[in-house]
């Protein structure tokens, strides 16, 4: 599917798509690409964050640009035209080259008089991206057969044929037949049928969220299009002001608020959005939706320090030539061995069904601190995996995140989390858990402090270890056994963890 429309012969129009799951809108950082530009097929002309990763878009067809609707540091609803591109120069690599012409018109909907033309269909061509595209029901198309031609001097459709232009739209924003009735919505047209109200898909699914039947809505949009001020103005609509009594005197309007003043000198004001805004949004569900109960456990990990330096003196004996060997690396393995041990950990709560859902595999998240904010991507399979390859998984995922070019699919789908906090210097944290996730662990910083090993008091490598869990899926005992054990690996590494 693409994600283009036609206003004139030759002019192509790119909109936003969704790169991710579900998701409504993106900024858009750089535009690769200026005005008088030549195109071709998957050449990148922008670079979007949504609210899960920076993602770069190609154009689907050859062409000139033509036009850049928006101007970087703008964040853009998906579904919204971005750039326009003349492809009249040559073939487009989504349309065929031989199509019938279309007339020049204001409106888009239009089919001129003599019947519908050829419509385009793709040759093959699969989307660039995961999720590339808007959904099919936002693709404009032309009108069926027998739909009114223009009938007036001016060039300008008749009242029916700007009646046939709405139906239209209705079935393709419904996804139901033009001039048929929609339960529960739609407003009745000069012959007595009702039509579904014009919205966007987010807009649909916030009246959806926020119980608004769209039909009671008035749209204040281009063309009678329902927006998001019109569903939240729906919600709470102003009250009206009672007709005083004939005795009482009509209260007097109060004075209007200044607006609050800032003094910019003194402040700084950042806009909350992209990965920072899904981060405080999933924080803020992760916290008020599953009950958080973080137990502690401080571990003498000198052993696991001394085959660290093992491993990278001797990276033959194990395998790990070339690799980057690191704590971080035997403590996600050590909870992967846990894991495998107590595999109730390894779950997750569905509300809806009132379900526990057990995964019999792991992707393990890693918290990644990146210029855009925290992200979690994971490793996909890690209990599968070997140590040399679980190395191997963890560099190139911690490389990725600090280049900006983690996908949204490698942030989806985690299992269980590890934040490494020592790595500021920090003891221990009370981590939140990652959505959808039953438990997190947090790593503190490595110090050496004396230590009681042998009857003796020595030098020891001690960390702290922080694991938060959903207590409506892991009671006290077994979050207390599962800590204890990834412990008790850490300080005999050696026996516990197996290489293959």
């Amino acid at each position: 599917m693409t994600t283009m429309t036609g206003t004139a012969p030759g002019l192509r129009e790119f909109k936003m798509p969704d790169v991710g799951e579900g998701l409504t809108e993106a900024e858009i950082l750089k535009w690769y690409v200026q005005p008088g530009d030549t195109v071709t097929d998957g050449q990148v002309v922008c670079e979007v964050e949504t609210a899960k990763a920076a993602v770069e878009l190609p154009i689907p067809y050859d062409g000139v640009v033509r036009e850049l609707r928006f101007p970087e540091g703008t964040t853009v609803d998906v579904g919204q035209v971005i750039i326009a591109v003349d492809v009249s120069g040559g073939t487009s690599a989504v349309e065929p080259a031989a199509q019938a012409p279309v007339a020049e018109a204001p409106a888009t909907t239009e089919t001129p008089a003599g019947g519908e033309p050829a419509e385009p269909k793709p040759e093959g061509r699969q989307p660039v991206l995961v999720g590339y595209g808007v959904a099919e029901s936002s693709t404009k198309r032309r009108p069926r057969k027998g739909a009114e031609p223009r009938d007036r001097a001016d060039g300008r459709p008749t009242a029916d044929a700007q009646q046939a232009a709405a139906a239209l739209q209705s079935e393709l924003n419904g996804h139901g037949t033009a001039g048929q009735d929609t339960a529960g919505s739609g407003t009745a047209d000069h012959g007595g049928a009702r039509q579904r109200p014009l919205a966007k898909p987010p807009v649909r699914k916030l009246a959806k969220d926020l119980g608004v039947d769209l039909a009671s809505v008035t749209p204040s949009g281009p063309d009678g299009v329902i927006t998001r001020d019109d569903v939240h103005a729906a919600v709470a609509p102003a009250a009206e002001p009672e007709a005083p009594s004939v005795a009482e005197a009509p209260a007097e309007a109060p004075a209007p608020v200044a607006p609050a003043s800032y003094d910019g000198a003194r402040e700084t004001r950042i806009p909350v959005k992209g990965v920072r805004k899904a981060t405080a949004q999933a924080m803020v569900n992760s916290a008020f939706t599953a009950p958080h109960v973080t137990e502690f456990v401080t571990v003498d990990v000198t052993r696991t320090m001394k085959l660290v330096e093992e491993l990278k003196q001797s990276p033959e004996k194990y395998g790990t030539e070339g690799l980057r060997v690191n704590p971080l690396l035997l403590i996600a393995r050590a909870l992967l061995v846990a894991l495998k041990r107590h595999p109730d950990v390894n779950a997750a709560w569905d509300e809806a069904n009132q379900e526990i859902v057990r995964k019999h595999y792991v992707n393990l998240g890693i918290a990644a601190a990146t210029p855009r904010g925290l992200i979690v991507p994971n490793i996909k399979d890690a209990h599968a995996k070997t140590l040399p390859e679980l190395a191997r998984s963890l560099a190139e995922l911690v490389t990725t995140a600090r280049d900006g070019k983690t996908s949204p699919a490698a942030m989806q789908g985690g299992t269980i989390t590890i934040t490494n906090v020592g790595v500021f210097g920090v003891d221990t944290g009370t981590p939140l858990l990652n959505p959808g996730e039953s438990a997190i662990l947090a790593v503190g910083s490595i110090k050496l402090q004396p230590w009681v090993h042998k009857g003796k008091v020595k030098p020891r490598q001690v960390t702290t270890l922080a694991l938060s869990f959903d207590h409506r899926l892991i009671d006290g005992e077994l979050g207390s056994k599962f800590l204890a054990d990834v412990a008790a690996i850490l300080e005999q590494p050696k026996r516990l963890i197996a290489w293959t």
